[in-house]
């Protein structure tokens, strides 16, 4: 069973702000320390960034608007917490306390995947996929039920009826979204990006990875301030994270498929 939205769902949206933000303090800093809240709904976007790089008001209104449309933007920049900024002072260290598992890909989800981008490509609008074994549900705006059926028989197309959304990119000014976090794993946690490419979704990347490779899932825990997590430099870590993101294109690129992609 597996879950999939396009990037113009309003998580997808909000995830999107968010890593926008963290690419553009990467574009000032080397290595910036940002963790960045977005929630979407009802014609606003409200934004805080506990970082330490500022990031301008009309750089930060232009990457909503591009993202999410005309949405009036409420953002809040703070300076990070002392004792966390310390925790990285002289060097690269786990930023949180947590217990985490990899999971490999399954066949189903890289099925998953491959409906949800087809599917996005004719209908670029908010869309969530699920599918559970042989059954297939479709939610996709702006798309005529009888079209998706004919291209997935037996699928379950819209069943609360025909979505339409002004916009292409989708957006539900509706219904608030806040997101951080980036992808969906196993445990149901979603990593979030924090200090200098540290955080959950470095861990996972590794774990998934070594999961992948074994087709075994693997857990471990960390505490805040080890250098090492499951006997492995946590820098190392960071830099694999690093270089993944940086073949997508960066944190907002990442954003719109998440991990499982």
């Amino acid at each position: 069973m597996f879950e999939k939205v396009n990037p113009c769902h309003p998580d997808k949206v909000a995830d999107r702000i968010a890593g926008a933000l963290v690419d553009a303090a990467y574009r000032k800093e080397e290595n910036p320390r940002i963790a960045v809240e977005v929630l979407i709904g009802h014609g606003v976007c409200h934004i805080i960034a506990e970082t330490s790089v500022s990031i301008p008001q009309d750089e930060v209104e232009s990457i909503v608007h591009r993202i999410a449309g005309n949405l009036h933007t409420d953002y809040l920049e703070v300076p990070q917490d002392g004792r966390l900024a310390n925790n990285q002072a002289e060097g690269i260290r786990c930023g949180d306390n947590g217990i985490f598992k990899g999971m490999p890909v399954t066949e189903e989800q890289k099925a998953l995947c491959e409906i949800a981008k087809s599917v996005y490509h004719t209908y670029p609008s908010d869309g969530k996929y699920i599918i559970d074994e042989a059954r297939l549900i479709l939610c996709q705006s702006n798309a005529p039920a009888a079209e998706l059926r004919k291209r997935y028989p037996g699928a379950e197309v819209n069943p609360f009826g025909r979505l339409d959304r002004r916009h292409r990119c989708g957006h539900r000014r509706d219904q608030p979204k806040a997101r951080q976090r980036y992808g969906r794993f196993g445990d149901g946690r979603r990593p979030s990006w924090e200090r200098p490419l540290e955080g959950r979704c470095q861990r996972e990347h590794l774990r998934m990875a070594e999961g992948a490779g074994n087709g075994k899932p693997v857990e471990l825990c960390c505490a805040i301030g080890e250098d090492t997590v499951d006997g492995i430099p946590y820098r190392e870590i960071v830099e694999t994270a690093r270089r993944y993101i940086r073949s997508l294109g960066g944190f907002e690129k990442f954003a719109e498929w998440g991990l499982v992609r």
